[in-house]
């Protein structure tokens, strides 16, 4: 008799999706109907990589394209983990691992993380409201899966009846789904490499996937011959941050965004639920129908205008911790545009002035190397955790950006280095 779990996985997928990287990629009718609603066709109308086409024009490519690839990654990875073991698997929780691989970013903000540091929802909780919502929700179990399971595997703050706690398959799913070695960051790498035209992003996923062994409460382990494909992972997101994520025309464009929509929300001009549900062209139409100074950035990004690298320096908390406070950061540029001015280098009003701090990166190293009998910072591997940290480290640069071409001298870092030492209130 077939294992159901292996019938659910191979069986009744009929309906092709050709893939610019991955190829075919084969849905059920269950779950094609899926990616026919509203909320999934959305996310064809929002860039995966946002205003990195201004560097790397290729960079057009969508969520909707990501999702599928996420999709398709975890049907082979679930195949190969039963196939080595993973006997706790169900079907109809199989099922639900490949919806939620499908919807995870239903809930995600346009224009890539522009709104990611702005006071609004978590885009995994919006992820999962949507999917326990209808149509949705009846589609998921028409398609065979359990809707509140597929919801708690992306929105980790949802814990479905019958399912508490840390144990059972809720557990394990979440962890395929977010990890060191997990379909989105293995997809997102692969395919922001291919489409940017750069090289660092290429993995090996079938090696990759023959190294990966099934854990009940790990998730995932791998042995000592998967090492090289972590540390290569691991590389490459740091080289991909480096290159195409954090470019600094990219920041720019991502800041210019962000400053104008906080001074939206802060000044009563849009309500952070308008910015749910929004693609990209409804992001600049939003702002381009209000009569507000602040949003002519967003019209000068889209046209590809974007504010000039005035400095850059390396973050460092015990220096520059308030930047961290983004409600505070425009009294910051107020206070530097101001000495500007008075030491004559050029005539910056506030609104020409922006300071950009990225957010953390988290490099995930949380694997377990069986056959060594540790975890991978512990490991035989270089990417011990203190050089991790310094990857981390080294990508969080402060820049200044000028509506104008414009250098901030030395003195000037030292002088906003100061107002942020003494703090600033508005």
């Amino acid at each position: 008799m077939e294992d159901p779990v292996f019938a659910v996985l191979r069986e009744g997928f009929s309906e092709p999706v050709r893939d610019a990287l991955w190829g075919h990629i084969y849905l059920t009718p269950g779950l094609a109907a899926l990616t026919n609603t509203a909320p999934f066709t959305r996310l064809c109308r929002i860039f995966q990589l946002g205003p990195a086409y201004h560097v790397y024009p290729g960079a057009t490519h969508t969520r909707a394209s990501h999702s599928l690839g996420v999709y398709h990654l975890s049907r082979r990875l679930l195949i190969g983990l039963r196939e080595k073991g993973a006997s706790w698997l169900s079907p109809r929780g199989a099922l639900s691992f490949l919806c939620a691989a499908l919807l995870h970013d239903l809930g995600h903000f346009p224009y890539t993380h522009s709104l990611k540091d702005l006071a609004l929802e978590d885009h995994e909780r919006l992820s999962g409201k949507l999917i326990l919502g209808e149509p949705l929700k009846s589609l998921i179990g028409k398609a065979g899966a359990d809707p509140e399971l597929t919801a708690a595997i992306v929105d980790k703050t949802l814990f479905p009846p019958g399912r508490r706690g840390s144990g059972g398959e809720l557990a394990f799913f979440r962890r395929l789904l977010s990890g060191a070695l997990d379909p989105d960051k293995l997809d997102y790498l692969n395919r922001d490499a291919r489409f940017c035209g750069v090289p660092y992003g290429a993995q090996d996923v079938d090696f990759i996937y023959s190294r990966l062994y099934p854990h009940k409460e790990r998730g995932v382990e791998i042995d000592s011959r998967g090492i090289p494909s972590v540390e290569s992972v691991l590389f490459s997101k740091y080289l991909m941050y480096r290159t195409v994520y954090w470019h600094r025309q990219v920041r720019s464009a991502t800041a210019m965004i962000k400053k104008a929509l906080l001074a939206g929300l802060k000044g009563g001009i849009i309500r952070g639920e308008e910015l749910y549900g929004l693609d990209d062209q409804g992001l600049f139409s939003l702002m381009a129908g209000r009569d507000f100074p602040p949003f002519a950035l967003a019209a000068l990004v889209r046209e590809g205008k974007l504010y000039h690298e005035a400095a850059a320096f390396p973050f460092a908390e015990e220096k520059h911790g308030d930047l961290r406070n983004i409600e505070k950061r425009d009294l910051y540029e107020e206070a530097l545009a101001a000495e500007i001015r008075r030491r004559g280098i050029a005539k910056a009003g506030a609104e020409s002035i922006i300071i950009d701090l990225p957010e953390p990166v988290s490099f995930e190293t949380e694997l377990f190397v069986r056959d060594e009998g540790r975890p991978f910072g512990d490991s035989s591997s270089v990417f011990k955790k203190d050089a991790v940290e310094t990857f981390a480290k080294s990508l969080r640069i402060i820049r200044i950006f000028s509506a104008i071409p414009l250098e901030i001298p030395e003195t000037m870092v030292h002088f906003l280095e100061e107002i942020v030492k003494t703090g600033i209130s508005g």
